[in-house]
């Protein structure tokens, strides 16, 4: 029954958009033939139908003709034109009704009537309905006497309905377009939400890929560039090298494997790699062993107890440290030392990276630095480098609040 009941709806649906395809295409076509129906039925009922409601039967036949002419032609250009169109039928309507022909066709003003509440503004209803209603009139006061209003009211009460049609047709068809330019926009927000997402989350995994490839290379460099300055005269030394390298590859592995992990992971699924803890405050002694190790001497000066962070927080602070040391690894120069400050100000985690490599060598505006202030400020933090005043190294401050409504979610 339901494919019964549906079909039909089907079939009137497709047949009403070929219908619409062909008037978007050719509206001269529909209109031409409509114009030519409605003229066709305006002659036949002047052949001799009009006297059966006219007041005076005898009237010519040539005027009648004229004037359902004047009454069906106009509505050729009633959708482009429908307040001119009106006009042009106004005075045929009133020489109908004043002579007491009656011509059933000047109801074909309804027509235009229907377009004008369709498509202009509502003001223009006024002035439709004031060329509606003079010869409506005309003809009940003339020919009707004292019962003139049941021939004004049933006709005004018509062209009223047809006034409150086209409104209705207007108004959903404003709210369909509506509804189509609201899908539409949503679409190209989405879109635009989409492609925002991706570019943060390539940001996010270059910025990874930086600090995790970055830093370790950094330190097998190092760590290698020693070793082979050791072996010629202390092979325990080189030794010593060779495992720091190892323990450092194996780390950056590991980093690795969990940094692809979860890339690799469903949206919908929880990944192992994902529960894999990040590093924190805690591990930042290792992380200045494994800088020593890679021949940079560092000082440190770290808070006891350590001050409490969320772990986004404390990661921040450990990537900025990491990177920090990793340029200066690369460009402060031989000879160069480190020292990292960590201080908890009664509002804040301040952070302090100095290093006495030669401001000309010091690291430029790359990935790394526009890496660290966009960790900083996630969790409204301040990131700020340049060399010392005096010339003499090179220096990364850091500001992390640590007050918990100040950060991000």
């Amino acid at each position: 029954m339901t494919t019964e009941t549906t079909a039909p709806s089907r079939w009137t649906q497709q047949l009403t958009a070929r219908v619409r395809a062909v008037d978007a295409a050719r509206p001269w076509l529909w209109d031409g033939l409509l114009t030519l129906g409605w003229t066709t039925a305006a002659l036949v009922d002047a052949a001799g139908g009009w006297r059966n409601v006219a007041r005076d039967p005898s009237l010519p036949s040539g005027l009648i003709v004229l004037l359902s002419l004047a009454l069906s032609l106009p509505l050729y250009a009633r959708r482009r034109r429908p307040t001119t169109v009106l006009a042009l039928m106004a005075p045929a309507a009133l020489v109908s009704e004043a002579s007491g022909a009656f011509l059933q066709a000047a109801f074909l003003q309804a027509l235009p009537l229907f377009h004008i509440a369709l498509t202009r503004p509502p003001r223009r209803l006024l002035g439709a309905f004031a060329l509606l209603v003079p010869p409506v009139l005309v003809g009940g006061l003339r020919f009707d006497g004292d019962e003139w209003d049941q021939h004004v009211v049933p006709i005004l009460w018509a062209y009223v309905i047809v006034a409150l049609l086209g409104i209705t047709v207007r108004s959903r068809r404003d709210h369909t377009a509506s509804l189509v330019d609201r899908a539409r926009r949503l679409e190209i927000e989405r879109d635009q939400e989409v492609r925002l997402a991706a570019a943060a989350e390539r940001a996010r995994i270059a910025r990874e890929m930086h600090d995790i490839i970055g830093h370790n290379l950094s330190v097998i460099t190092g760590l290698a560039d020693g070793g082979r300055y050791a072996a010629a005269k202390s092979p325990e030394r080189a030794a010593q090298a060779l495992d720091a390298i190892g323990t450092t590859s194996r780390q950056a592995l590991d980093e690795l494997r969990r940094l692809l992990g979860i890339l690799s992971a469903p949206d919908d699924a929880p990944s192992t790699a994902a529960r894999t803890p990040q590093p924190t405050l805690e591990d930042l002694e290792p992380l200045l062993e494994g800088v020593r190790k890679a021949g940079l001497p560092v000082a440190a000066e770290l808070p006891a107890p350590l001050p409490p962070l969320p772990p986004g927080a404390q990661l921040t602070v450990y990537r900025v440290i990491q990177e920090s040391l990793t340029n200066t690894l690369k460009h402060a120069g031989p000879g160069a030392s480190a020292t990292v400050r960590v201080a908890a100000a009664p509002d804040a985690l301040l952070v302090t990276v100095t290093d006495t490599g030669t401001p000309s060598a010091a690291p430029g505006q790359g990935q790394g630095l526009t890496g660290m202030r966009e960790r900083a400020a996630l969790y409204d933090g301040t990131l700020d480098s340049g060399p010392l005043p005096d010339g003499a190294g090179w220096q990364v401050r850091l500001r992390i609040p640590t007050t918990p409504e100040e950060h991000r979610p």
